[in-house]
């Protein structure tokens, strides 16, 4: 691991400007003593837990905006947290921290409902690095100013309350889905390959595996064309486009 200033970028917080809640989980307390101190430079309100079953406490009690969690634990794996987090429709955004890195291993967390996926050995500025960008497109964080409307036939979603509705009828996303349809959004009509959303999206590739965008198109399609004319379309051999009905 390496450790480096991060450096300055503007301070998130939650819409009514308290800190954000970051619930670090890891067996080993050393690392967890170290990312702590680096989320807390964030000026972030921070928590701990050094195994699965105290980190579904803490979750439940404390309500965290955000969680860097370990898969290989001793009681409880990360995957396992994460599944019973979803269960109980749980939509925390979700930084896997593992020794695995393997495409299969990250293709499983973030399928499994993960949003990111960082390997040991990692740098505390990329550790906060990819949870800020959690953050930001989670339905806790501080949007800019400005027109926050993106409209494409009836399917409306607001950046700024991270509402999604289509024909008045309003949808949950996860924050991960919420980035996908966004990004679909911000370019109707244009056809978007899985690389190109593999780097918008997840901010890296998975060395040419595309099956965390199918899945994540499939969650997307059930929840915006349930019982509607589709909006989300394949081009096969080529990507995914959005575009209105009518």
């Amino acid at each position: 691991m390496t450790i480096s200033q991060p450096a300055a970028a503007p301070r998130l917080t939650r819409a009514d400007g308290s800190p954000l809640r970051i619930l670090v989980v890891d067996d080993e307390a050393s690392l967890t003593d170290l990312l702590s101190m680096a989320l807390r430079y964030e000026g972030w309100d921070v928590k701990s837990a050094n195994g699965g079953q105290e980190a579904l406490s803490t979750a439940r009690e404390w309500k965290p905006d955000a969680m860097v969690l370990d898969v290989m634990m001793p009681d409880l794996d990360g995957l396992q947290v994460l599944g019973r987090l979803r269960q109980n429709n749980d939509d925390t955004p979700v930084l896997f921290l593992t020794a695995k890195d393997s495409v299969e291993d990250r293709v499983t967390g973030l399928t499994a409902g993960g949003d990111d996926y960082v390997t040991k050995p990692f740098s505390l500025e990329e550790v906060v690095a990819r949870l800020r960008g959690l953050i930001r497109r989670s339905q806790i964080s501080v949007s800019e100013a400005g027109d926050s409307r993106i409209v494409v036939g009836d399917l409306v979603l607001d950046e700024e309350s991270y509402e999604v509705s289509r024909a008045g009828r309003p949808i949950e996303l996860t924050a991960t889905e919420f980035e996908l349809l966004r990004f679909l959004m911000r370019n109707p009509r244009r056809v978007l390959s899985k690389a190109q959303i593999l780097d918008r999206v997840w901010s890296y590739d998975f060395g040419g595996k595309s099956s965390v965008v199918e899945i994540y198109i499939s969650y997307l399609r059930k929840k915006i064309d349930a019982g509607e004319t589709p909006m989300i379309h394949t081009v096969r051999g080529v990507g995914y486009v959005i575009k209105p009905t009518s």
